[in-house]
């Protein structure tokens, strides 16, 4: 079931959904939403909103926790996958408060014990929109900053960042094409646009594309653009990114599950400089510089068959290796203030900073997710602390259980041991929910089941 209300000028016309299988919460909350001027959907399952968000962009998601087929938490899980920025809001009854509050910690904004009133959603919704708004403006800030700057971004004095500091400004003065290889979190787009504002095309549009975000026909779509009747819906003419990153760079995240057919007209694009438009029969002349990242060897991946060797080659002129965080536990602080202070101001708080304790746990920790889960973990610190310090009990609840060795006996264990750990670990926390695992793992699902395969990794009995 979905819905579209009518809607007239508001704040900024922002799409809004509702997930609820009571009728009559759907009927309210699209009504006085609606009467706001947001564009408002509502569904009466997960899954099909889930589906609807595949091919639609929503600002904002109001979903109840407690609903059959695909839970709350579950729909927290995968709106994330598939669209970080977006802001889940949870619907509560008295009995599911604490499954809620657990929800912030995985990255739900808020939630709102039932029964709703319209003023409390409103007020919810708008407390939403505001973060949202704050982050962009701090996005758009510090992408000023790095045009001034182009190593403002790249924070830490431990003697792995400084070696990539160095890396990064040599490579920027070279325009040819650079593959980024490093794990989840490191920071490979912050290096990739660290590279472009610091190149002679710092003046040009930095375009950025996740190639495991979408199938194939939609990369076709959103790489190349199409001419108009192209197909079913074409009304128009659609600039693709690559044409639309003009005497700039191009940055393809997740290259590695490029689909091969893809592959191909990538390579030719990149050989011939030249683009051709879904339907289209004339080349359009490129001026890009493409960086690639992966979290994979692509070097390995392309020997095994799994990605195309010539344009492995082609991308490759230059590679640069963002270092994992357990590589640079000197800078792990110097990273926690900086988010503190970004989460300070996106959240309205004056949070002071963290305790000794809580230092003491972060720096004992592995953080098999690198920056981005340290990122996270502060966002929600701030977010669930009542004074004026962090201490443990704001974060997760597991990061002090969590071990700091792996299994096998060994104080340093090879990186597919950790791999392999923190794979089971995440699998068994999440019942082997494999949307929930791949959202906290922060790889596609395609990547996990791959992974899972890898370490031969089965449900216990």
């Amino acid at each position: 079931m979905t819905h579209s209300a009518a809607y007239q000028e508001g704040p900024a016309l922002l799409r809004v959904a509702v997930v609820d299988d009571e009728p009559l919460v759907l009927k309210n909350l699209s009504k006085s939403l609606g009467k706001r001027g947001y564009a408002v959907e509502v569904f009466a399952d997960g899954k099909a909103f889930i589906k609807r968000m595949e091919k639609v962009m929503f600002a904002v998601v109001l979903s109840d926790i407690r609903m059959p087929g695909m839970d709350g938490m579950e729909l927290l899980a995968a709106a994330k996958s598939l669209h970080p920025d977006i802001e889940v809001i949870l619907l509560t009854g008295y009995g599911t408060i604490d499954s809620a509050v657990r929800a912030i910690k995985q990255g739900a904004f808020s939630y709102i014990e039932k029964p709703v009133t319209p003023e409390r959603v409103l007020a919810i919704v708008r407390q939403a929109l505001e973060k949202q708004r704050l982050s962009e403006e701090s996005r758009l800030m510090r992408d000023d900053l790095i045009k001034q700057d182009h190593l403002r971004e790249i924070l830490g004095a431990s003697p792995a960042t400084k070696e990539l500091i160095r890396v990064i400004s040599k490579v920027a003065q070279i325009d040819c094409n650079v593959l980024i290889q490093g794990e989840s979190g490191t920071g490979k787009e912050l290096t990739a646009r660290a590279i472009h504002y610091g190149s002679r095309r710092k003046q040009n549009p930095f375009v950025a594309f996740n190639c495991g975000s979408f199938t194939e026909e939609l990369v076709a779509n959103e790489l190349f653009g199409h001419e108009r009747g192209a197909f079913t819906g074409a009304d128009s003419v659609k600039v693709g990114l690559l044409e639309a990153g003009q005497g700039g760079t191009v940055f393809l995240d997740e290259i590695s599950e490029m689909p091969l057919s893809m592959q191909v007209k990538l390579l030719r694009t990149l050989q011939e400089r030249k683009v051709y438009r879904v339907g289209g029969s004339v080349p359009i002349d490129l001026d890009i510089r493409v960086i690639a990242a992966t979290n994979k060897d692509l070097e390995h991946e392309a020997k095994a068959g799994n990605f195309r060797e010539d344009l492995y080659y082609r991308l490759k002129v230059i590679m640069v290796r963002t270092p994992p965080l357990r590589e640079r536990r000197g800078d792990i602080l110097m990273l926690g203030e900086h988010f503190l202070k970004r989460f300070n101001l996106m959240y309205g708080k004056d949070v002071q900073g963290m305790t000794k304790n809580a230092q003491a746990v972060l720096q004992k920790y592995p953080f098999p997710g690198n920056v981005r889960e340290l990122e996270h973990i502060i966002c929600s610190a701030v977010a669930l602390c009542d004074g004026k310090w962090i201490d443990t009990r704001d974060f997760p609840e597991d990061l002090e259980q969590l071990e700091t060795r792996y299994p096998g006996g060994n104080e340093l264990p090879t990186l597919a041991e950790q791999e392999a750990a923190h794979l089971r670990r995440v699998l068994e926390a999440t019942n082997f929910n494999k949307i929930k695992a791949a959202q906290i793992l922060d790889v596609p699902r395609t990547t996990l089941w791959r992974m899972i395969k890898r370490h031969n990794i089965k449900p216990i009995k």
